[in-house]
C-alpha cells in the first residue's frame, strides 16, 4: 500500500514537495466550496517532478466532457505524463446550486461522460449518440470535439468516486481507479467486492486498479483530542444541503449513526454550528478516520490494506490546522506506513 496526499490551496506547493521528498505517490486536489482542482494542480505540477497529480475529484455536473478531456489533456502534458483524472458526480443540491445541472440518471451520465473523455484522449474528432452528453449537439457544426494537445496520452488514467453499490460497481467497469472518503475499513472490503464485480462484467481482474480512500486524517497521544481538530470538517460535509440527498449523511446513516445525523442538521437550522460538532460521536468519526498517535494509526492503516486499499490517502484539509500542522501529518502518517 502506497500514500497520497489531498492537498490544500493554501501551502499546497509545500505540502505536495515534502510529500514527495517523503515518498508518497500521488498528491491529490479536491474540488469544492473552497478551490477547483485544475488551478491548484496545474500550481503543483510546476512545483514538483516524480510525484503523480490527480483531481480528487472534478465535478462532472461542472464541465461538459469536452472541456474536462481537454484539461486533463493540458495538465498530463504539463506534468509530463504524471496526471490522473479523478471525477465524480457531486451530489443533487450541488449539481442544482452551483451549476444548475440536472442530477436525474447519473450512472448512466457518468458513463457517457467518461466514454467521450476516452474518445477525445484516442485523438480524432469525436462523435457521441447519447442521451445525456449527444456530440456534436447539431449536425450542421463543422466543429467537433478534436484534441490536439501534444503529447496526447490516450491510456490516461480515469478514477471515478463512488459510494452506492451501482456506483462502485460501474467504477470497477469503466475506470482504472476509485477515490472513496469517510469510509471504514470494512466498507472499503465491502466496495471493492462491487468493484471486483464490475471488473469481472468487462473482463478484466483487479490488477492495476488503484482502490483510493481518501480519510481525514489527525495525530495526537489522545485519539479524542485528534478526533477534535477533524469536527469542522465532518461538519462541513454533513451539512452539505438535505440530509436525504447528501452521500455523507446517507453513509453515516448506513454505519448506524441516523440519529446523529439527524441532531447535527436541527442544530445546524438553530444555528449552532458548535453544538453540531460537538454532536458527532466519537465513534463515528474513529470509524471513518485515522486518529491518534502514530501507532494506533499504524494499526488502522494496515486494516486497510487488509481490505484491498492499494493507495491511502491523507486528507490533511480535514484536520483544523496550520501550514505546520499539515507538514507534521503527512511526517507522521509517512512513519505511522513503515510501522505498519
Amino acid at each position: 500500500m502506497k500514500l497520497g496526499v489531498n492537498l490544500v490551496y493554501q501551502g499546497a506547493g509545500a505540502l505536495a514537495r515534502e510529500a514527495e521528498r517523503l515518498g508518497y505517490a500521488i498528491a491529490l486536489a479536491p474540488e469544492g466550496y473552497r478551490s477547483d482542482a485544475p488551478s491548484l494542480l496545474g500550481f503543483v505540477a510546476a512545483r514538483t517532478e516524480r510525484i503523480a497529480l490527480a483531481s480528487g475529484v472534478m465535478q462532472i455536473p461542472g464541465r461538459a466532457p469536452g472541456m474536462a478531456a481537454l484539461t486533463a489533456a493540458t495538465l498530463d502534458s504539463l506534468s509530463g505524463g504524471r496526471f490522473r483524472l479523478g471525477l465524480g458526480v457531486s451530489n443533487p443540491d450541488v449539481a442544482d446550486g452551483w451549476y444548475g445541472a440536472a442530477f436525474d440518471h447519473p450512472l448512466a451520465r457518468t458513463r457517457e461522460y467518461v466514454a467521450i473523455v476516452r474518445a477525445a484522449l484516442r485523438g480524432g474528432p469525436v462523435r457521441h449518440e447519447g442521451a445525456h452528453y449527444p456530440l456534436p449537439l447539431s449536425e450542421a457544426t463543422q466543429a467537433p470535439l478534436h484534441l490536439y494537445t501534444e503529447p496526447l496520452r490516450a491510456d490516461l488514467p480515469v478514477y471515478l468516486a463512488a459510494v452506492g453499490p451501482r456506483n462502485l460497481k460501474l467504477a470497477g467497469e469503466i475506470a482504472d481507479g476509485w477515490i472513496g472518503v469517510f469510509t471504514s475499513p470494512e466498507m472499503v472490503k465491502s466496495a471493492v467486492g462491487e468493484i471486483r464485480a464490475g471488473r469481472a462484467l468487462a473482463g478484466l481482474d483487479m490488477d492495476g486498479f488503484d482502490v483510493l480512500p481518501c480519510l481525514a486524517t489527525s495525530f495526537a497521544d489522545d485519539p479524542e483530542t485528534a478526533a477534535n481538530a477533524l469536527r469542522a470538517q465532518y461538519v462541513y460535509l454533513l451539512g452539505i444541503g438535505d440530509p436525504a440527498h447528501n452521500f455523507y449523511c446517507k453513509m453515516a446513516t448506513r454505519l448506524g449513526f441516523a440519529d446523529a445525523v439527524a441532531d447535527l442538521h436541527e442544530r445546524l437550522g438553530d444555528g449552532d454550528r458548535a453544538g453540531a460538532a460537538a454532536s458527532i460521536p466519537f465513534d463515528f468519526i474513529d470509524a471513518t478516520s485515522m486518529v491518534g498517535p502514530v501507532d494506533r494509526v499504524a494499526s488502522r492503516m494496515a486494516d486497510y490494506a487488509a481490505a484491498g486499499v492499494t493507495t491511502l490517502g491523507i486528507m490533511v484539509s480535514a484536520a483544523a490546522t496550520t501550514l505546520a500542522g499539515r507538514l507534521a501529518i503527512i511526517r507522521q502518517a509517512a512513519s505511522a506506513l513503515e510501522r505498519a
